[in-house]
């Protein structure tokens, strides 16, 4: 049994002064044979902390179904952390935001038109309630003052940039310690008069957020909270990526130069990202300003060490920094992960989507369309079928509220792409005879962050085509969860949207990588497993394979193109192209 607690403007464990020297490191972002690999990393930098979000989408995928096995074992990785002389901060939901999808909120909660989400609303608390009754308890026995390694635990995230309920912050607050959670709990911040004052609790420790210019966020902190210890609980060292822009990259000097002056002013620090990991599956999230921006599948963040487990320059950079207030770990660094480039795999079996819709999916049928979140779908795709008569000329087809991106079809012919934001109309010519309209609408990740977070998907409000909505719908929900009922053609062009198939052989499981190149857009899976989303306007043109996903022997590979692909092969090469 241990204490941390604070002391002044110091934290002390045990009695003894420490600084919180932490790392961030997302276990729903790396496979669980990874998880000892990237702590040892982390403690090899000279850091003594681990820091989590906890995604409650990934624990509860459906409601009072709960999922803590898996990559969704948090136990087992803060068990690994405090098996290497790791503390732990704990981050838990109901919102993290952390680019991942819906900010770690279950989807399935908007099928209550009527749920007001990170307030004080009944409906919105009494599912949250039911999640902490889950997870909390798994989290007790792991606290510091029940001999694990949990020192501390954030209430809400960021809430300042959202909101200013404190009804709602105290009843999370209290609903964490009448379970049991008895180590500090916090609150943090970006560094703004607005943001503090919306998002901290009187009794609750405060810390702040900041990429650069330590000494104001510090500041504007003791402005605050002028008799405790500082701490940026997030230092942005890097920066997540959006489709179509490029990658964000950080010099390793000036962030090693902004570390130095925190621990110079005697501050803790958690650095966001240590280890960024990968958006596998449907699990990017997105953000909303002009338009939608969704985060691509790779996370690697240009942090210390890369979404690959590489220690780049940046780690070396901060090591140095840290080693002038710590006691860096002295001996070897810990080995780099094998990789290895499997070369090319040419596609021989092909299954087209819209022959394919009665094997992978149940179709349901609504007067108007209905979002994802009505039908009882989180992630991934959803069709809409009708049968429009003719003759139309040069009718406009406009889709009202499209979330968020959609090919047409009329008889199987694709017509074009509409995107959500899109202002322009499409123009349909219909035959004298009934042509059928099919909609695919692809899910590119629902907002984490800022005041759009209910985001439905799909079709939300209707379509038009001239001046008439259309009425009478046969929807496909099409999560891709379960792709096994496809029945594959050994030969053909293969017209998209439609399922590539291959197999290949692995000697050694070794990292790899899946080069992209030749294909559009779409959606990879290895062995059954959701890889996450490429797209061809980048940055990244890889995904990222860890070696636990391959089989030693006979692999599968199935790619799901939208758009159409200059070839029928991929390769897997051994390094990734992150833009």
């Amino acid at each position: 049994m241990s204490t941390f607690k604070i002391s002044g403007k110091s934290f002390e464990y045990d009695g003894k002064p420490v600084r919180i020297l932490s790392g961030a490191i997302h276990y729903f972002r790396v496979v669980p044979e990874y998880w000892r690999d990237r702590l040892l990393k982390l403690k090899a930098c000279g850091l003594n902390t681990v820091e989590t979000y906890v995604a409650w989408n990934i624990h509860e995928p459906k409601p009072e179904q709960f999922c803590f096995e898996g990559m969704a074992d948090i136990v087992r990785f803060l068990e690994t952390a405090g098996e290497l002389g790791l503390f732990a901060i704990v981050r838990p939901s109901p919102y993290i935001c952390a680019e991942w999808e819906f900010g770690g909120m279950p989807p399935w909660l908007l099928a209550d038109s009527d749920i007001r989400l990170r307030c004080y609303d009944k409906t919105w608390l009494e599912k949250v309630d039911r999640f902490y009754d889950a997870l909390l308890p798994r989290l007790k026995p792991l606290l510091c003052t029940n001999g694990g390694p949990i020192i501390a635990m954030q209430v809400e995230n960021e809430y300042g940039s959202y909101g200013n309920d404190k009804k709602y912050l105290n009843y999370l607050k209290e609903g964490m310690v009448k379970r049991g959670i008895d180590v500090l709990l916090f609150t943090s911040d970006g560094p703004m008069d607005e943001m503090l004052r919306g998002g901290t609790l009187p009794d609750v420790y405060k810390t702040v957020n900041f990429g650069s210019r330590p000494e104001e966020a510090f500041q504007k902190l003791q402005e605050f909270q002028p008799d405790k210890p500082l701490m940026c609980t997030e230092f942005w060292n890097g920066w997540f990526d959006h489709w179509g822009e490029p990658h964000h990259t950080r010099d390793g000097k000036d962030a090693a130069d902004i570390l130095a002056r925190m621990l110079k002013a005697g501050a803790s620090v958690n650095f966001y990202m240590f280890h960024g990991g990968t958006n596998f599956g449907f699990r990017n999230g997105a953000n909303y300003q002009e338009g939608l921006a969704p985060t691509v599948t790779s996370y690697d963040y240009d942090s210390p060490v890369s979404e690959s487990g590489d220690l780049t320059e940046k780690y070396y950079a901060f090591r140095k920094v840290l080693s002038k207030y710590t006691k860096v770990p002295e001996g070897i660094l810990p080995e780099p992960i094998p990789r290895k480039g499997y070369g090319k795999v040419f596609f021989h079996r092909y299954a087209g989507l819209l022959d394919s819709l009665d094997r992978i999916s149940r179709p349901v049928y609504r007067a108007y369309p209905e979002p994802m979140e009505k039908l009882g779908q989180n992630y991934g795709f959803i069709l809409y079928r009708n049968s429009v008569t003719g003759p139309r000329k040069e009718n406009k087809l406009r889709i009202q509220d499209l979330h968020d991106r959609a090919l047409v079809f009329l008889d199987g012919k694709c017509m074009g792409i509409l995107e959500r934001d899109q202002k322009e109309p499409m123009i349909l010519n219909v035959p004298n005879s009934a042509a059928q309209l099919d909609i695919l609408v692809e899910n590119m990740g629902r907002i984490n962050y800022g005041p759009h977070l209910k985001d439905y998907k799909g079709i939300t409000e209707g379509v038009w085509l001239g001046t008439q909505f259309l009425f009478d719908w046969t929807i496909y929900p099409l999560p891709l969860d379960d792709l096994s009922s496809l029945l594959f053609r050994e030969d053909g062009s293969g017209s998209c949207p439609g399922f590539f198939q291959g197999t290949f052989d692995v000697d050694e499981p070794a990292d790899t990588f899946l080069s992209m190149e030749g294909w559009k857009k779409g959606v990879a899976f290895l062995n059954g497993f959701n890889l996450g989303r490429y797209w061809e306007i980048g940055p990244t043109k890889t995904l990222y394979i860890p070696a636990p996903l391959l089989r030693k022997g006979k692999n599968e590979i199935l790619v799901f193109e939208l758009e159409g692909t200059k070839h029928r092969l991929i390769e897997f090469i051994d390094k990734p192209e992150l833009g």
